[in-house]
């Protein structure tokens, strides 16, 4: 099913955590085709706001009709978002980017930060063994809903969460093994998951986080450099929002 833009009624939301937010919207043509990875665009109500925000989907609901965000606020347009209750309604473009390709092989899901809400939906849908490992920075959030679906780990900066370090710190104390890797997170953690995952020979797909204009391809404002020479811009580069921004390990460099 094509990407759909609507206007959608926001069923709820809650503060989660210290500028993080829970958005659940009624929005069933989006959520019928919605697969875990991909994100929609949020339309600021603004008129001077012309981006949109590309907010990574968390959960779907395809019973309901419903999709779950979970972001933080970084600047006015998610601001403005937060702000937002049952009484009004928000315009979405969606699904949009290619998700995740779920494998049927003991899976190791890795979530950093504002990376972590995606990994959700992939955890509920990945039929088999499942370690998750949550990197925060000081404040946890989510983690009581992973627990369902695998043995949860945890890292934190500063240590009063889980392993002290980073993601990687948590899977070496906890000598955590797996066949695939999926992360979502920012780039530096990124980077050090892919050296781990060649450097181990363990099949690794990872979301870029990377600044989006369109969301749809278009103006190539979220480029990423690729091992092999894009067929749309001719140089080695890939677009994010367009062919991601889940990629495999081996074909994007950091």
């Amino acid at each position: 099913m094509s990407k759909v833009k609507m206007t959608a009624n926001i069923v709820r939301q809650d503060n989660i955590a210290t500028d993080i937010f829970s958005m659940v919207v009624d929005a069933k043509e989006i959520a019928q085709s919605a697969k875990p990875g991909q994100f929609a665009n949020l339309y600021s109500s603004d008129g001077s706001k012309l981006l949109p925000r590309p907010i990574s989907i968390c959960e779907v609901d395809k019973e309901a009709g419903t999709l779950r965000f979970v972001y933080r606020v970084a600047g006015e347009g998610t601001k403005e978002f937060s702000k937002l209750t049952s009484d009004h309604q928000i315009d979405i473009l969606g699904p949009l980017g290619n998700g995740y390709d779920l494998k049927e092989k003991k899976a190791i899901l890795i979530g950093g930060g504002i990376g972590i809400p995606p990994m959700l939906q992939l955890a509920k849908e990945l039929n088999c063994d499942k370690s998750i490992v949550l990197g925060y920075r000081d404040e946890e959030f989510l983690s009581k809903e992973f627990e369902p679906y695998g043995k949860v780990y945890m890292s934190s900066d500063s240590g009063t969460i889980g392993v002290k370090g980073t993601v990687l710190d948590a899977i070496r104390e906890y000598g955590i093994e797996g066949d695939v890797i999926y992360a979502c997170g920012p780039t530096p953690m990124l980077k050090a998951i892919q050296e781990y995952a060649l450097s181990n020979g363990i099949e690794a797909q990872l979301s870029l986080e990377e600044r989006m204009a369109c969301g749809v391809g278009a103006c190539l404002a979220c480029v990423c450099k690729s091992k092999e020479v894009d067929d749309h811009s001719k140089v080695n580069n890939k677009r994010v929002c367009k062919d991601g921004p889940v990629f495999y390990a081996e074909e994007v460099t950091f």
